[in-house]
């Protein structure tokens, strides 16, 4: 293989790569890129076998056909140094020379035959769902999504597939996050997809994708990328349950005062006390230590009786700032009891923390 290829591409690519790598052991041919220059394009791909992706370019000048791999890492390093310009990468016996003007370096290559497969998509059935209304929901419900569960089907994100409708739910158990669509669909399907795999598509898809599954795998692609990843297997929770089906009390509220009084009072303590009266809100701190914060909101709450809500401000500001509306609902049963948040077709239910 020899290419000739712009700095500034290369490095976007391999930048795009570096989170699809082995990084614990170099000796793993995953902790590589691979490469194939064949007819006038450059083809990459990285893959920890959990999530893959293959990106390509034909910004570059094949001079000699071939394939190739390399540390990610490394090459990346030694990219991000070099100055703009043309970038020359040459593989020869065992090795990947990488060249521009008077500055050469050397890197081993492993086989490139034995780099993993991809999965194939082209038999495998679609998604018929609107690609970006899939990315802008994983978006908004990722900060939901639980770390290092035991149950392993909460490190994920649902897409739930039903007759009239799809939601995208995401629990960590201490509040529940769901965005519904209305869209007729021929096909019911419930897919769990890992935490992993949603940090990086929000990050590569700004434009409509094909969607593709099997049991094991769902697969974006794009002009310019395809993406896999592994399905997380096991039964999600019943979310629907969970979803309070009325509320006693609702309001409405000014999102950017709320975000406003919320911060004031988390300098001191992520634990707050919100108070609800007929023409205000009241928000303290709940600190353990001999500190207190106060802050209060002037709001027609339209509520008869006093209400408290011991809250997890991290909860509030989650939701609050991935919400496009300048107001959003609020539904409370009663104090220690789950409440819902809700703008347009994107909701929160959180459990409250008992005081």
């Amino acid at each position: 293989m020899n290419i000739v290829i712009p700095k500034s591409s290369l490095e976007n690519i391999l930048t795009n790569l570096q989170p699809f790598l082995e990084k614990k052991d170099a000796s793993q041919i995953t902790s590589h890129v691979y490469f194939k220059a064949e007819g006038s394009e450059l083809t990459f791909q990285a893959t920890d076998y959990e999530i893959g992706l293959l990106a390509k370019t034909e910004s570059v000048q094949i001079q000699k056909e071939g394939i190739a791999t390399v540390n990610g890492k490394k090459i990346l390093d030694i990219v991000r140094r070099l100055k703009e310009g043309e970038i020359t990468l040459q593989s020869q016996e065992e090795y990947l020379h990488i060249k521009q003007e008077k500055s050469s370096f050397k890197l081993p290559m492993f086989n490139a035959e034995e780099f993993p497969s991809f999965p194939s998509y082209e038999e495998l059935p679609k998604i018929e769902i609107n690609s970006m209304h899939l990315v802008q929901s994983m978006k908004k419900i990722l900060p939901a999504i639980d770390n290092n569960n035991p149950k392993f089907e909460l490190n994920g994100a649902l897409l739930d597939i039903k007759e009239y409708s799809f939601n995208f739910v995401a629990t960590d158990t201490r509040r529940l996050a769901v965005i519904k669509y209305e869209n007729p669909s021929i096909n019911k399907l419930a897919l769990i997809v890992p935490k992993k795999a949603i940090v990086e598509i929000q990050k590569l898809f700004f434009e409509e994708v094909e969607l593709h599954y099997s049991e094991t795998h769902l697969i974006l692609k794009s002009k310019n990328y395809l993406f896999f990843t592994k399905l997380i297997s096991g039964k999600y929770p019943d979310y629907e349950r969970i979803i309070p089906k009325e509320t006693t009390h609702n309001m409405t509220l000014p999102k950017e005062k709320i975000i406003e009084a919320i911060k004031l009072i988390n300098s001191l303590s992520n634990d707050i006390k919100v108070t609800f009266t007929k023409e205000e809100i009241l928000f303290e701190s709940l600190s353990e230590e001999n500190s207190e914060a106060k802050t209060q909101v002037e709001v027609e709450t339209g509520i008869a009786k006093e209400l408290t809500l011991g809250i997890n401000s991290k909860y509030l500001l989650d939701y609050l700032g991935q919400i496009d509306t300048s107001e959003f609902k609020i539904g409370i049963n009663e104090s220690n009891t789950p409440f819902i948040l809700k703008s347009e077709n994107f909701s929160t239910v959180i459990m409250p923390i008992v005081m």
